[in-house]
């Protein structure tokens, strides 16, 4: 089961899904990008459905899950892709507009893990991969609703899965931290600057997320997985010179997410879908700029060999030293 379906990252998850021959139920609300979204899965090779709902809705959630069950069979895996935003100082942000970012891109998180461990609960069985973001870590200008509902993501999985692993479940959760990704969120996110947005590169092909998503779904055991160059600098930036990182924002953070190439494109999917009439695939507007690959995906999903093999480097190059000086 996957939210936020019909577009984005979302859409690429679908498609590898597919790819593997699963059957796939598909949640979001915009017509045209969900039943784009089906005919994506069946191509590849799956059996895609669609269930209108907006995640902000727990009962709509429930209820589209329930139906789900009921046509297409258990809920093994769950993955919360679903948001939306707005791009725009702080002080520019409507309440209602803050509070919309909020109950879409943190609550509807938060009642897709609450229906889906009411529903894999009786059964101690499944997996809940939240696709969070760098800016979990790490506030930027500009997007201080998505910023905070991501913060919030990252604390409330924490906490979840604690209790989990107190009760010795089987279900399993984990958040896979995205990078800046060449999708159509530039394109129908809720705009008030002059100038078009942009993501801040290293921006990565969508299909380099959904593959690290995909493979979360497989092994939630671990706490979390982290997706291109731009996600672990963030993390070891914010770690190490959090001072210098906010002069560094403060000074380039509101530039470098502006294009001179274009305006906005006046689209906003913030209170209703910018996809019902209209399919935006998977893709931005940025292919040319964006990675297909990234070795984080890689290292993230070895890190324990990846650091027993560093540590016996470390160590052989240890004895190697204290050998050659006792024949010094």
């Amino acid at each position: 089961m996957v939210t936020g379906a019909s577009g984005g990252v979302g859409r690429a998850v679908v498609r590898e899904l597919g790819a593997q021959g699963a059957k796939v139920a598909l949640i979001a609300r915009g017509t045209a990008g969900l039943g784009a979204a089906a005919v994506d899965v069946g191509t590849e090779g799956g059996t895609g459905q669609v269930y209108e709902a907006d995640v902000a809705d727990y009962d709509q959630v429930r209820e589209a899950a329930e139906r789900i069950e009921t046509e297409m069979g258990p809920i093994s895996v769950w993955i919360n892709t679903a948001f939306s935003s707005v791009f725009a100082k702080f002080t520019d942000i409507e309440p209602a507009e803050f509070a919309r970012t909020t109950d879409v891109t943190y609550l509807g998180y938060v009642w897709g893990t609450k229906v889906a461990l009411e529903l894999m609960g009786p059964r101690n069985a499944g997996a809940i991969v939240q696709t969070g973001s760098a800016l979990s870590h790490r506030g930027i200008p500009l997007q201080s609703a998505y910023c905070g509902a991501k913060h919030a993501v990252k604390g409330f999985t924490e906490s979840v899965r604690t209790e989990l692993l107190a009760d010795r479940s089987n279900i399993g959760i984990t958040l896979v931290q995205l990078p800046a990704v060449n999708t159509p969120q530039f394109e129908w996110v809720l705009s008030k600057l002059r100038r078009h947005p942009q993501p801040v590169p290293p921006i990565y092909q969508p299909e380099v997320a959904a593959r690290a998503i995909v493979y979360a779904a497989e092994h939630p055991e671990r706490k979390e997985y982290w997706v291109g160059a731009s996600t672990v600098a963030t993390l070891l930036a914010q770690r190490v010179a959090p001072a210098l990182v906010d002069r560094y924002l403060a000074k380039t953070g509101i530039q470098s997410q502006q294009t001179d190439e274009k305006a906005p494109s006046g689209v906003s999917n913030l209170w209703k879908p910018a996809d019902e009439s209209a399919d935006y695939g998977a893709h931005g507007t940025f292919d040319g700029r964006s990675h297909t690959r990234s070795p984080q995906v890689w290292l993230s999903q070895h890190r324990r060999p990846v650091l027993l093999t560093l540590a016996g480097g470390a160590a052989a190059a240890a004895v190697a030293a204290y050998r050659r000086f006792k024949r010094s």
